[in-house]
């Protein structure tokens, strides 16, 4: 039998406030938005290996949900690292849909409407279904803390809301040649004013192999600090990827496909020599314009070191045996 660590125990005052998360979504829903997830990232060819990789939808143990918040509203992750602020969580953000400056964000997302919202679940599935904002928050919401590393340098430690995105693919039941996943964010020039910028070849999208996607870390998260998702960090609904760059971790979504082919995404398309499928956070392997050694975690005044897989390799080191780790990129 396996043992359950206290800190895959989801804590009992998000069952508690679960009611008035969901009335705070409601509230929440007149404005949300697209995040960048953590600015760029799209590297180079994909690992041999990969192509073709047959799917394991089989869930890997979680160990990555933390512990509860302290009366003063703080915690610690699974590491030790203290959670990153609310405040600078949602004050400091990669959102180019809205502006590349990242103090800048939350004051051009602030009238984004995300009610009604939709998002369609089709592609290669048995079931294909459209999901209204109250479906989602129909899954049971879990607590758990991230770390969040950027492809900039820079991290941040999130106690997200939400639930894994397995169950939601469970719904729609995959068919045999579906092989990979791929994502949609929304395309709304008057809500989104950065996506007027023709440089980027909007919408953003982003993939993950199936068997990614089905990871029990994979979360579609609906809030954070158990309140609901701000514009400036992916209301309503965004995937959060803590072993990849922040980049893959898709805001906003209204579209999810299952494909037989490896989806191009934003950063892939704009610029493949520095930006891949995977990106996996790899210390040994420097973006072409800078280091991955270090990272600057946000509210801290010193650099710390980078760990392989964002510190999650127990859990997802299995899916890439065999490829070429220097191939992340």
């Amino acid at each position: 039998m396996t043992k359950i660590k206290p800190s895959e125990i989801t804590p009992q005052h998000i069952y508690v406030s679960r009611r008035k998360f969901i009335a705070g979504v409601s509230a929440v829903a007149a404005s949300s938005l697209l995040l960048s997830a953590c600015s760029k990232t799209s590297p180079s060819p994909i690992p041999s290996g990969a192509e073709g990789t047959a799917p394991a939808p089989s869930p890997a143990p979680l160990g990555s949900q933390i512990l509860a918040p302290t009366p003063a509203g703080a915690g610690i992750d699974d590491l030790g690292a203290k959670w990153t602020t609310e405040k600078a969580i949602n004050s400091y953000n990669n959102f180019y849909e809205f502006t590349v400056a990242k103090e800048g964000v939350a004051g051009f997302a602030q009238r984004f409407k995300t009610s009604p919202w939709e998002v369609e679940v089709g592609g290669l599935v048995r079931n294909p279904r459209t999901f209204d904002i109250d479906d989602l928050l129909n899954y049971d919401q879990e607590e758990r803390v991230y770390r969040m590393r950027c492809v900039e340098g820079w991290s941040m430690v999130i106690p997200w809301l939400g639930f894994p995105l397995a169950k939601l693919l469970q719904e729609v039941e995959p068919l045999s040649g579906a092989q990979y996943v791929r994502f949609e964010t929304l395309y709304d020039p008057e809500q989104m004013p950065g996506q007027e910028n023709s440089r980027y070849p909007w919408p953003y999208v982003e993939g993950l192999r199936l068997d990614e996607a089905m990871h029990d870390l994979t979360l579609l998260s609906t809030g954070l600090y158990g309140q609901p998702l701000l514009p400036q960090t992916g209301a309503p609904i965004r995937l959060v990827l803590p072993w990849k760059y922040g980049f893959k971790s898709i805001k906003s979504i209204v579209r999810i496909d299952l494909v037989e082919e490896a989806p191009v995404s934003l950063w892939m398309d704009l610029a493949p020599r520095e930006y891949g499928f995977f990106a996996n956070v790899n210390p040994d392997v420097d973006h072409p314009r800078w280091s991955q050694a270090t990272e600057r975690r946000i509210g801290e005044g010193t650099r710390r070191r980078t760990l392989p897989f964002n510190g999650y390799g127990e859990q997802v080191a299995h899916l890439y045996q065999g490829m070429d780790l220097s191939q992340w990129y």
